[in-house]
Protein backbone atom coordinates (compact mmCIF):
# COMPACT_ATOMS: atom_id res chain seq x y z
CA UNK A 1 0.00 0.00 0.00
CA UNK A 2 1.24 3.63 -1.01
CA UNK A 3 2.28 5.51 2.15
CA UNK A 4 0.40 8.21 3.21
CA UNK A 5 1.12 11.62 2.73
CA UNK A 6 1.43 14.05 5.73
CA UNK A 7 -1.34 16.75 6.24
CA UNK A 8 0.71 19.59 4.05
CA UNK A 9 1.25 17.01 1.22
CA UNK A 10 -1.19 18.13 -1.65
CA UNK A 11 -2.48 15.27 -4.26
CA UNK A 12 -2.85 15.24 -7.66
CA UNK A 13 -5.04 13.36 -10.08
CA UNK A 14 -3.10 12.44 -13.53
CA UNK A 15 -5.33 11.09 -16.23
CA UNK A 16 -3.98 8.72 -18.92
CA UNK A 17 -0.74 9.07 -17.19
CA UNK A 18 1.01 5.11 -17.96
CA UNK A 19 3.19 6.77 -20.56
CA UNK A 20 4.88 9.95 -22.06
CA UNK A 21 3.62 13.29 -21.38
CA UNK A 22 1.00 11.94 -18.55
CA UNK A 23 3.92 9.88 -16.75
CA UNK A 24 6.52 13.00 -16.74
CA UNK A 25 4.03 14.80 -15.44
CA UNK A 26 3.18 12.34 -12.60
CA UNK A 27 6.88 12.60 -12.00
CA UNK A 28 7.20 15.80 -12.12
CA UNK A 29 4.41 16.81 -9.68
CA UNK A 30 6.25 14.04 -7.08
CA UNK A 31 9.14 15.97 -7.05
CA UNK A 32 7.79 18.98 -6.55
CA UNK A 33 6.45 17.12 -3.21
CA UNK A 34 2.47 16.03 -4.39
CA UNK A 35 0.86 12.67 -3.89
CA UNK A 36 -0.11 11.21 -7.18
CA UNK A 37 -3.08 9.48 -8.24
CA UNK A 38 -1.99 7.51 -11.74
CA UNK A 39 -4.55 6.90 -14.12
CA UNK A 40 -4.92 4.82 -16.77
CA UNK A 41 -7.99 3.19 -18.59
CA UNK A 42 -6.84 -0.75 -18.80
CA UNK A 43 -2.80 -0.43 -18.83
CA UNK A 44 -2.26 -1.68 -15.12
CA UNK A 45 1.41 -2.87 -16.16
CA UNK A 46 2.13 0.51 -17.33
CA UNK A 47 0.64 2.23 -14.78
CA UNK A 48 1.96 -0.19 -12.04
CA UNK A 49 5.75 1.13 -13.29
CA UNK A 50 4.51 4.40 -12.64
CA UNK A 51 3.37 4.06 -9.67
CA UNK A 52 6.51 2.36 -8.62
CA UNK A 53 8.73 4.99 -9.97
CA UNK A 54 7.08 7.53 -7.62
CA UNK A 55 7.63 5.50 -5.03
CA UNK A 56 11.02 4.71 -5.20
CA UNK A 57 11.24 9.29 -5.19
CA UNK A 58 9.52 8.65 -1.73
CA UNK A 59 5.91 9.91 -2.93
CA UNK A 60 2.77 8.47 -2.13
CA UNK A 61 0.87 7.25 -5.57
CA UNK A 62 -2.49 5.35 -6.14
CA UNK A 63 -3.17 2.84 -9.45
CA UNK A 64 -6.64 4.08 -10.29
CA UNK A 65 -8.11 2.01 -13.44
CA UNK A 66 -10.42 4.15 -14.95
CA UNK A 67 -12.15 4.99 -18.11
CA UNK A 68 -12.73 8.45 -18.62
CA UNK A 69 -15.61 8.41 -20.62
CA UNK A 70 -17.37 6.44 -17.99
CA UNK A 71 -19.17 8.91 -15.59
CA UNK A 72 -19.78 5.82 -13.04
CA UNK A 73 -15.78 5.02 -13.38
CA UNK A 74 -14.69 8.63 -13.13
CA UNK A 75 -17.07 9.14 -9.47
CA UNK A 76 -15.22 5.55 -8.61
CA UNK A 77 -12.21 6.58 -8.97
CA UNK A 78 -12.51 10.05 -7.04
CA UNK A 79 -14.76 8.21 -4.26
CA UNK A 80 -10.96 5.81 -4.47
CA UNK A 81 -8.74 9.37 -3.93
CA UNK A 82 -11.04 10.81 -1.40
CA UNK A 83 -10.74 7.12 0.94
CA UNK A 84 -7.04 7.16 0.46
CA UNK A 85 -6.12 10.42 0.92
CA UNK A 86 -9.19 12.76 1.71
CA UNK A 87 -7.97 15.45 -0.53
CA UNK A 88 -7.29 16.60 -4.02
CA UNK A 89 -5.44 19.61 -5.05
CA UNK A 90 -5.03 19.35 -8.58
CA UNK A 91 -6.60 17.56 -11.76
CA UNK A 92 -4.46 17.24 -14.84
CA UNK A 93 -7.00 15.89 -17.47
CA UNK A 94 -4.38 14.47 -19.89
CA UNK A 95 -6.01 11.54 -21.06
CA UNK A 96 -6.20 11.92 -25.05
CA UNK A 97 -6.79 9.81 -28.35
CA UNK A 98 -4.58 11.32 -31.93
CA UNK A 99 -5.22 8.98 -34.47
CA UNK A 100 -5.34 9.98 -37.78
CA UNK A 101 -7.92 9.46 -40.28
CA UNK A 102 -9.32 11.67 -44.10
CA UNK A 103 -12.61 12.73 -43.18
CA UNK A 104 -14.18 10.65 -45.94
CA UNK A 105 -13.31 7.65 -44.23
CA UNK A 106 -13.80 8.29 -40.66
CA UNK A 107 -16.46 6.34 -38.92
CA UNK A 108 -18.87 7.77 -36.31
CA UNK A 109 -17.26 5.64 -33.94
CA UNK A 110 -13.48 7.39 -34.52
CA UNK A 111 -15.43 10.56 -34.23
CA UNK A 112 -17.19 9.73 -30.65
CA UNK A 113 -14.33 8.42 -29.15
CA UNK A 114 -12.27 10.75 -29.31
CA UNK A 115 -14.22 13.65 -28.41
CA UNK A 116 -15.06 11.26 -25.73
CA UNK A 117 -12.09 10.65 -24.02
CA UNK A 118 -10.86 14.33 -24.50
CA UNK A 119 -13.60 16.08 -23.82
CA UNK A 120 -16.29 14.13 -22.07
CA UNK A 121 -13.39 12.92 -19.68
CA UNK A 122 -11.88 16.43 -18.81
CA UNK A 123 -15.58 17.23 -18.37
CA UNK A 124 -16.52 14.36 -16.22
CA UNK A 125 -13.49 14.46 -14.05
CA UNK A 126 -13.57 18.10 -13.51
CA UNK A 127 -17.37 17.37 -12.05
CA UNK A 128 -16.57 14.89 -9.65
CA UNK A 129 -13.24 16.13 -8.47
CA UNK A 130 -15.18 19.44 -7.67
CA UNK A 131 -15.99 18.86 -4.06
CA UNK A 132 -12.25 18.02 -3.30
CA UNK A 133 -10.86 20.84 -5.15
CA UNK A 134 -13.18 23.52 -3.66
CA UNK A 135 -11.83 21.79 -0.46
CA UNK A 136 -8.11 22.95 -1.24
CA UNK A 137 -6.70 26.38 -0.47
CA UNK A 138 -4.66 25.92 -4.19
CA UNK A 139 -6.96 24.33 -6.47
CA UNK A 140 -6.11 23.54 -10.00
CA UNK A 141 -7.30 22.21 -12.74
CA UNK A 142 -4.83 22.04 -15.86
CA UNK A 143 -5.86 20.61 -19.07
CA UNK A 144 -3.51 19.16 -21.63
CA UNK A 145 -4.37 20.33 -25.03
CA UNK A 146 -2.14 20.33 -28.41
CA UNK A 147 -0.74 22.25 -31.07
CA UNK A 148 -3.54 21.61 -33.86
CA UNK A 149 -6.26 22.40 -31.82
CA UNK A 150 -5.07 26.02 -32.43
CA UNK A 151 -2.94 25.33 -35.68
CA UNK A 152 -5.74 22.78 -37.77
CA UNK A 153 -4.09 19.98 -39.59
CA UNK A 154 -5.68 17.21 -42.19
CA UNK A 155 -7.24 14.15 -41.10
CA UNK A 156 -7.39 15.32 -38.15
CA UNK A 157 -10.95 16.88 -37.54
CA UNK A 158 -11.98 14.78 -34.96
CA UNK A 159 -8.40 15.28 -32.79
CA UNK A 160 -8.15 19.12 -33.69
CA UNK A 161 -12.29 19.57 -32.84
CA UNK A 162 -11.66 18.06 -29.27
CA UNK A 163 -8.49 19.97 -28.50
CA UNK A 164 -9.85 23.06 -29.63
CA UNK A 165 -12.92 22.56 -27.61
CA UNK A 166 -10.68 21.60 -24.40
CA UNK A 167 -9.73 25.26 -24.61
CA UNK A 168 -13.45 26.60 -24.50
CA UNK A 169 -13.92 24.45 -21.80
CA UNK A 170 -10.89 25.68 -19.92
CA UNK A 171 -12.10 29.35 -20.21
CA UNK A 172 -15.50 28.46 -19.26
CA UNK A 173 -14.58 26.46 -16.09
CA UNK A 174 -11.72 29.38 -14.70
CA UNK A 175 -14.93 31.46 -14.87
CA UNK A 176 -17.34 29.16 -13.47
CA UNK A 177 -14.81 28.00 -11.05
CA UNK A 178 -12.86 31.21 -9.69
CA UNK A 179 -15.02 31.91 -6.80
CA UNK A 180 -14.19 29.21 -5.22
CA UNK A 181 -10.38 29.63 -5.93
CA UNK A 182 -9.80 26.81 -8.60
CA UNK A 183 -7.49 27.98 -11.29
CA UNK A 184 -7.87 26.19 -14.86
CA UNK A 185 -5.64 26.36 -17.37
CA UNK A 186 -4.52 24.62 -20.10
CA UNK A 187 -0.91 23.43 -21.58
CA UNK A 188 -0.25 23.12 -25.34
CA UNK A 189 2.30 20.41 -26.29
CA UNK A 190 4.08 20.94 -30.14
CA UNK A 191 6.34 19.12 -31.30
CA UNK A 192 7.01 16.82 -28.49
CA UNK A 193 9.48 13.48 -29.16
CA UNK A 194 7.86 10.81 -27.22
CA UNK A 195 6.71 7.16 -27.55
CA UNK A 196 3.65 6.34 -30.14
CA UNK A 197 1.00 3.46 -29.19
CA UNK A 198 -0.80 2.21 -31.94
CA UNK A 199 -3.91 1.98 -29.69
CA UNK A 200 -4.14 6.00 -29.22
CA UNK A 201 -2.20 7.47 -31.36
CA UNK A 202 -1.27 7.17 -35.10
CA UNK A 203 2.40 7.05 -36.69
CA UNK A 204 4.52 10.38 -37.00
CA UNK A 205 1.46 13.20 -37.50
CA UNK A 206 1.61 14.27 -41.13
CA UNK A 207 1.85 17.66 -38.93
CA UNK A 208 5.21 17.50 -37.78
CA UNK A 209 6.68 17.90 -41.09
CA UNK A 210 4.93 21.24 -42.11
CA UNK A 211 5.69 22.78 -38.25
CA UNK A 212 8.80 24.16 -37.39
CA UNK A 213 9.80 25.17 -33.66
CA UNK A 214 12.13 28.57 -34.16
CA UNK A 215 14.43 26.54 -31.65
CA UNK A 216 15.63 23.99 -34.20
CA UNK A 217 14.56 20.78 -32.29
CA UNK A 218 11.87 19.01 -30.87
CA UNK A 219 10.72 19.18 -26.73
CA UNK A 220 10.88 16.70 -24.46
CA UNK A 221 8.22 15.26 -22.26
CA UNK A 222 9.95 16.80 -19.69
CA UNK A 223 9.47 20.11 -20.66
CA UNK A 224 5.61 19.94 -20.82
CA UNK A 225 5.96 18.37 -17.67
CA UNK A 226 7.81 21.50 -15.92
CA UNK A 227 5.02 23.94 -17.21
CA UNK A 228 2.40 21.85 -15.38
CA UNK A 229 4.14 21.80 -12.67
CA UNK A 230 4.66 25.31 -12.75
CA UNK A 231 0.79 25.80 -13.57
CA UNK A 232 -0.01 23.35 -10.19
CA UNK A 233 2.36 25.47 -7.81
CA UNK A 234 2.24 28.26 -5.71
CA UNK A 235 4.50 30.67 -8.43
CA UNK A 236 1.09 30.33 -10.83
CA UNK A 237 -2.18 31.42 -8.38
CA UNK A 238 -2.74 34.56 -10.42
CA UNK A 239 -3.42 32.75 -14.01
CA UNK A 240 -6.32 30.85 -15.27
CA UNK A 241 -8.23 30.69 -18.25
CA UNK A 242 -4.73 30.65 -20.20
CA UNK A 243 -3.29 28.51 -23.01
CA UNK A 244 0.38 27.83 -22.11
CA UNK A 245 2.24 26.79 -25.30
CA UNK A 246 5.12 23.96 -25.14
CA UNK A 247 6.13 24.08 -28.90
CA UNK A 248 9.34 25.75 -29.36
CA UNK A 249 7.56 28.18 -31.28
CA UNK A 250 6.19 26.27 -33.99
CA UNK A 251 3.00 28.22 -33.26
CA UNK A 252 2.91 31.79 -31.92
CA UNK A 253 -0.64 32.71 -30.46
CA UNK A 254 -2.78 32.85 -27.68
Amino acid sequence: MSPQPSQSRRVALVTGAGRNIGRAIALQLARDGFAVAVNVRSSRAEAQAVVDELQALGAPALLCLADVTDRAAVGAMLGQIQAQWGRLDVLVNNAAIRRESPLADMSAADWHGTLAVVLDGAFFCAQAALPLLTQSEAGAIINIGGLTGHTGAADRVHVVTAKAGLVGLTRALAHELSPGGITVNCVSPGMISSARNASSTSAVPAHHARNKPLLGRRGSVEEVADAVTWLASPHARFITGQVIHVSGGAYLGG
